[in-house]
């Protein structure tokens, strides 16, 4: 049994035995490959969670209806990234065996290679939703094949062809898009083809990470590689909350918050208030 989290997220303060969902956070930024600092963005998300109501009146609900367990941070070596990932594919493989749901807190992309490994393994027929500005579909970065980088192409050789749908990919190297036209679904710029991908999925379990620098940078400059051309908040909740409405998660994500290059702190208050959009939604 985890033990309960001295600082929650606001509203997920329930006891673990109870708890239908389980927060962890992951602070690691051990591969970025441009700015760091996503290793503060659970602690602070947490922090400046209480800045907000645990009310929704985009959804009309409210945290504290339901049963929400904060289990706080893993403790992460430095200079490991498998190590890393093992300690992440451990939490979520005991959440997933206590039949609740995991919701991880990065920390940059790489860290959903460790959660994803463990839904995998009790779901091999996984599908993977995710948002974000970038691929993450290169086979290695700077001869490296663990990488916030690679992160998708890792879960690719889980998951297989056909089971990975993008949404709002709006940067990376040629090859990366030439691959994912025969490997992969992904679609450019925004969340076009939303619905007909969760059509095709159905029922099928469901990975879905969220990489936050979906979002335009002039809403959401506070992450490690800002790219211009986001979405907007309005469209991701409109898109997120389709998503956990209408798919069959079974363990998901929000990561690459780094909180150092927005002193206003309007980027940490908008991920948090993301997270509780997104714990809301999942709620069924």
């Amino acid at each position: 049994m985890l033990n309960k989290n001295i600082q929650t997220f606001i509203g997920c303060d329930a006891d673990y035995e109870q708890a239908t969902h389980v927060l962890y956070g992951v602070p690691f930024d051990g591969t970025t490959s441009y700015r760091p600092g996503t290793r503060f963005g659970p602690s602070a998300v947490r922090a400046e969670s209480f800045g907000l109501e645990t009310y929704s009146p985009y959804q009309d609900k409210d945290l504290t209806d339901y049963q929400i367990f904060d289990s706080g941070d893993l403790e992460l070596p430095f200079g490991n990234p498998e190590r890393v990932l093992n300690l992440i594919e451990a939490r979520a493989s005991e959440i997933l065996t206590d039949g609740k749901l995991p919701f991880m807190i990065g920390g940059e992309h790489l860290v959903t290679l460790g959660a994803v490994r463990a839904a995998f393994k009790q779901y091999p027929d996984l599908h993977i939703v995710h948002f974000d500005a970038h691929t993450d579909l290169r086979d290695e970065y700077l001869g490296e094949h663990l990488s916030h980088a690679t992160v998708l192409r890792r879960c690719h050789d889980l998951v297989g062809d056909g089971k990975m749908y993008h949404f709002g990919i709006r940067s990376g190297d040629r090859p990366e898009f030439e691959w994912a036209k025969q490997h992969s679904n992904l679609q450019k710029f925004n969340f076009n083809g939303l619905s007909e991908a969760l059509a095709e999925i159905g029922d099928k379990p469901v990975y879905f990470t969220i990489d936050l620098d979906v979002l335009d940078p002039s809403e959401f400059p506070g992450t490690g590689t800002p790219e211009a051309g986001g979405v907007s908040y309005l469209q991701l909740l409109e898109a997120l909350t389709e998503v956990s409405q209408k798919a069959n998660i079974v363990a998901c994500d929000v990561n690459e918050l780094s909180p150092i290059y927005d002193p206003s702190g309007r980027s940490t208050a908008l991920a948090g208030k993301v997270i509780r959009e997104f714990l809301l939604a999942l709620q069924k």
